[in-house]
């Protein structure tokens, strides 16, 4: 079954992941990308891999895929580190959530109370011991929340690492290639075509973020519903005094936009982001700027006096129910793994393994299951 021919439409993380692991297991792979690999949401991302901060009662299942996603991740790493001889900055020194107020402090308790319900491995902190972990967080920091396993990754150099080896494996890569429709014949997904004419393929795997709605030739039921959330960030550089090692996250009650700070090994601080409803507007707002500068400076004071190294804006691909569209369409040989949303980094490994699985064995392995297309078609 593995010498399949395989056309990944999408050169994000999920594309390039699944390409990877399809080409170590024998098949035959061209992915085709739009624009440049790993330059849309992937890139835009600050690589947490945090199921337990993002963790809400509602969803346990979200949870359930998310930390079975981050269990995989030493694995993930020793292995594309080892394919593409290059670091992918894991790092493992945990989260902290903070609040500043009375009202931040009653959410993170009803936080903290929600993920203790669900046996996750979280400790109450107080301000004090809070610092203890991070000097430069503010005297004003009341209340925090410890989750020593949500880390983080540097998802650039991710990017960077799942191009070589999926290149290295064998996999051809076309970017600044657009597929201009999904050809289907009698309910048979049979190739695709670009401006370069018909491409015949066994499977089509369709992870093109948030333009996954966007490309013809599906009927109109079963289009994955998948908008862009835009969501804007900026880079600092750490200086003396501003060290931070692990993820700060906020949690603010009477604000519109908790912020994150994520350092890198380099001594870049990723401070994001807003999360905005703003269809593919990719323009930086003040108000975005400001949102994410207050939030940072009023968690970690001393970040007033640093360096601004970048900005930029992403659009996650969110689906209906913000939660990832993957497996089987009612079109066969259409795989779906797209709608990430916000988890995109966090659920790349167990989206690669499980839909190489899938597209090897023609089953759907169980994990996946509660996130099919199908859920929406009911």
């Amino acid at each position: 079954m593995a010498n399949k021919n395989v056309i990944i439409i999408g050169g994000g993380v999920i594309g390039l992941g699944i390409g990877w692991q399809l080409e170590k297991s024998g098949a035959s792979v061209t992915i085709y990308e739009r624009d440049r690999a790993g330059r849309a949401a992937s890139w835009a991302a600050a690589g947490m891999l945090a199921p337990l901060a993002e963790a809400h009662t509602e969803e346990p299942e979200l949870l359930t895929l998310g930390s079975k996603s981050l269990a995989l991740y030493p694995q993930w790493v020793e292995e594309l580190e080892a394919d593409a001889q290059m670091s992918i900055g894991y790092r493992v020194e945990g989260t902290l959530i903070v609040g500043l107020e009375a009202d931040d402090t009653d959410q993170l308790r009803h936080l903290f109370a929600a993920q203790q319900e669900l046996g996750l491995d979280v400790n109450w902190l107080s301000g004090r011991d809070a610092r203890e972990i991070e000097p430069a967080l503010s005297p004003r920091v009341t209340a925090a929340i410890y989750c020593a396993t949500d880390y983080q990754v540097d998802n650039r150099l991710m990017v960077e690492a799942l191009q070589h080896a999926y290149k290295t494996s064998g996999g051809v890569l076309h970017e600044n290639s657009a597929i201009e429709k999904i050809v289907v014949e009698n309910g048979i997904v049979t190739g695709v075509q670009t401006q370069d004419g018909f491409h015949e393929t066994d499977v089509v795997v369709l992870s093109a973020g948030c333009w996954s709605a966007q490309i013809d030739g599906l009927p109109d039921a079963i289009i994955p519903p998948v908008r862009p959330v835009k969501g804007q960030m900026l880079a600092l550089q750490m200086e003396e005094g501003i060290d931070i090692k692990t993820v700060i996250r906020t949690v603010r009650a009477r604000y519109p936009t908790s912020v994150y700070l994520v350092p890198r090994s380099d001594g870049r601080l990723i401070v994001g982001a807003t999360s905005e409803e703003m269809g593919f507007d990719i323009r930086l707002t003040v108000g975005g700027m400001f949102e994410l500068l207050r939030g940072a400076w009023e968690v970690v004071p001393g970040v007033y006096e640093l360096p601004i190294l970048e900005t930029w804006t992403g659009l996650r691909p969110g689906s209906r129910d913000n939660a990832p569209i993957l497996g089987k369409t009612p079109i066969e040989n259409l795989i779906y793994a797209t709608g990430h949303y916000r988890s995109g980094i966090l659920f790349t490994p167990i989206t690669a393994y499980e839909i190489t699985k899938l597209i090897l064995t023609s089953e759907t392995p169980k994990t996946i299951i509660p996130f099919q297309l199908n859920r929406f078609l009911r």
